[in-house]
């Protein structure tokens, strides 16, 4: 072997050896990164251990500030709250899941849409539209609640569950649209193009074409929707017939905060079941989840 091809194979193994760019870190800097990770992995994941832990206490043992941790432990809670000794859990939990699933349904749809349109078509101010969806953004839910308790009162849907999924969705399609537009200037416009040299309509190039290629963004967007439904406190309360069948799971756990007693066991036991729900939804769309919300905020 000749001595240039000799330097030349021994500058390649050295590039092979430390790629260009790749600063190698030392034990004490990795040593603390993972430190900081740690700490803050279980500065997170403590509050939600101690109320699974405290689920599985007596009413009576988990306002103790002593931490027992499994000592007396069962799953009676979780029995009383399942077979209704504390409240109609399984109405309640029905009602959740039929207003969190048509909510995500519409929002991912009217979302999709607006998104598409403002994404594909130039018309008279569709600036103005997305800008509104982020205007509407800044405001508080709280003062929204009068103004659509009237608008449902004079539609007739002033305590039904429909009128309740109306007011989720003027809260989610907003967001979703913008998350969904800036996704949506992510995908070429030659493939609009292919599908209506083929005959298909615009509305068929969105749905046939466009839309399957938007999985990691729609993903988002119902994830979103599905949370904006199932955990939300304020307009299920006000929006809702006070009786017991037609409450939601967030509004029906007020039963175990009383007024001279606050049942923490249970309350603890039906916050884990609550949450098992949101956690299965995760762990379906986790792997759109990085791509959707990166590519989303590509493009406004």
């Amino acid at each position: 072997m000749s001595l240039d091809a000799a330097s030349i194979k021994a500058t390649e193994n050295a590039a092979i050896a430390k790629p260009t760019g790749h600063v190698k870190r030392s034990r004490l800097a990795s040593f603390g990164l993972h430190g900081a990770l740690t700490v803050a992995s279980l500065i997170a994941v403590f509050p939600v251990f101690w109320v699974f832990i405290t689920s599985l206490k007596p009413d009576a043992k988990a306002a103790e500030t002593t931490p027992t941790l499994f000592n007396e432990s069962s799953f009676d809670n979780y029995a009383n709250v399942l077979a209704g000794e504390k409240g109609a859990f399984l109405s309640w939990f029905a009602n959740s899941a039929v207003i969190a699933i048509l909510t995500t349904v519409i929002s991912v749809f009217l979302s999709a849409t607006a998104a598409y349109a403002v994404s594909r078509f130039r018309f008279p101010g569709y600036r103005g539209m997305m800008l509104s969806f982020l205007l509407i953004q800044m405001f508080p839910f709280a003062v929204l609640i009068v103004p659509l308790y009237n608008i449902l009162l004079m539609l007739g849907l002033q305590g039904t569950s429909f009128g309740l999924v109306l007011v989720y969705c003027t809260t989610a399609v907003p967001f979703c649209a913008y998350m969904l537009k800036g996704y949506f200037d992510t995908i070429p416009r030659d493939i609009d193009e292919a599908g209506r040299i083929d005959g298909l309509s615009p509305f068929s190039v969105f749905w046939r074409l466009v839309l399957p290629l938007s999985k990691p963004g729609v993903a988002v967007t119902a994830f979103y929707a599905f949370l904006t439904a199932w955990g939300e406190v304020a307009f299920a309360s006000a929006f809702l017939s006070a009786s017991d069948e037609s409450k939601t799971l967030a509004v029906g756990l007020q039963v175990f905060v009383q007024q001279n007693r606050t049942e923490w066991g249970h309350l603890a036991a039906a916050s884990i079941l609550v949450a098992i729900p949101a956690v299965i939804v995760f762990y379906l769309v986790q792997k759109f989840l990085v791509a959707g919300l990166a590519s989303g905020a590509v493009k406004g």
